[in-house]
């Protein structure tokens, strides 16, 4: 517990130092976000605001990870080191990071609202869900446990939901495919979620929040955990206490990056912040074996894309009739006439309380279990 409250703590003071100097940076080498002209006019005061403040959440979680286990080493040389399920979350928060910075980038520096096209950002997001997911299925601990499985799961493994019901070779392939359709789910849900002054920051700390708690429950109730009430309701997720500890720094990276944020916002997380916190949302659905509460975990991020796909589905089939004002949906209150700090707040108060039923649930499976 100490553990994970020095990493909290550090990855706080690291993103809140580091942004202002951030934000420096960028202002002196001009990296100003550019605002697209269909966006809703009141956003256009924001245009040369800096952008990829992700980069420094990325950076404040990465060394506040890697500082924490070095301090308790410093303290305990007999303790547990960085896991290979840490490891992995961090080569997908940092891997779908890296090509927000990419996008980003190029928007900066071509003075544009597209950055990558729809096809190489398809393709590098592919690669590193690829990469996570192959490696997810590999690196067993001394009882066979794998950081993730072909299995779907709820709040644990559902039985007899496996995707590898014909073979190892079919599971494998079809885990592929599924942990991507979750982590480009949860990187465009963020990614559409960040369009107003600290929305998706402050969502994002709500559901990192929740999977930190997730990630000590289960470390107690862990099976071989000591504290395990009983070993037929344990999980069997590897690393958890690990996975808690990384939840608890990007929730502090998080809080930290959201004192410059909030509005007014002196700084954006860009797509370098949206990409790699939903790299990281999803990662921590694979590997805590919660894939499907993650719908209602991040149940803010589910409705905003829905708004898009539904704003979008109508328009083509009504021949050019809209739903929504605008989407994604938080522009579309905008354009009601709410302030945009009275849709963020009402915003994260949906997410909160969609975070809250996703906890309940997950704590009601295992009563239910007992």
């Amino acid at each position: 517990m100490i553990a994970l409250l020095m990493g909290a703590g550090l990855a706080l003071a690291l993103a809140m130092i580091g942004t202002p100097l951030f934000i420096k940076l960028l202002v002196r080498k001009g990296y100003g976000q550019f605002i697209r002209d269909d966006g809703p006019t009141s956003h256009h005061t924001k245009r040369g605001t800096p952008t990829m403040g992700g980069a420094i959440v990325v950076g404040s979680v990465v060394l506040a990870y890697l500082a924490t286990h070095l301090i308790v080493w410093l303290i305990n040389p007999n303790s547990q080191g960085p896991t290979v399920s840490g490891w992995l979350l961090l080569f997908l928060m940092v891997g779908m990071g890296l090509v927000g910075f990419l996008d980003d980038f190029i928007k900066i520096s071509k003075q544009r609202s597209l950055g990558l096209d729809a096809k190489a950002k398809l393709i590098l997001q592919g690669a590193v869900g690829i990469a996570f997911a192959i490696l997810a299925l590999n690196f067993p601990n001394e009882v066979g446990r794998t950081p993730a499985t072909t299995k779907i799961s709820f709040a644990r493994d559902i039985p007899g939901l496996d995707l590898a019901f014909a073979g190892a070779a079919v599971g494998v392939i079809l885990f592929v495919i599924w942990s991507n359709l979750i982590v480009t789910a949860a990187t465009n849900g963020v990614n559409l979620t960040d369009g107003l002054d600290g929305l998706a920051a402050g969502a994002s700390v709500m559901v990192f929040g929740a999977y930190t708690l997730m990630g000590i429950w289960q470390s107690n109730q862990g099976c071989g955990s000591v504290r395990a009430v009983s070993e037929s309701v344990c999980y069997e997720v590897r690393d958890p206490l690990d996975l808690a500890l990384l939840a608890v720094i990007i929730f502090g990276a998080l809080i930290g990056f959201l004192w410059w944020n909030t509005s007014p916002a002196k700084i954006f997380m860009g797509d370098t912040g949206s990409l790699a916190i939903g790299g990281a949302i999803a990662g921590f659905a694979i590997l805590s074996r919660t894939e499907l509460l993650l719908p209602v975990i991040g149940g803010l991020f589910v409705i905003i894309s829905l708004s898009v796909i539904i704003q979008v589905g109508y328009f083509k089939i009504s021949g050019g009739k809209r739903v929504f004002k605008m989407a994604p949906l938080q522009h579309h209150f905008e354009l009601k006439g709410w302030a945009e700090v009275t849709v963020v707040v009402r915003f994260w108060i949906l997410c909160g309380l969609l975070v809250a039923v996703g906890l309940g649930a997950f704590y009601a499976e295992w009563i239910v279990q007992l």
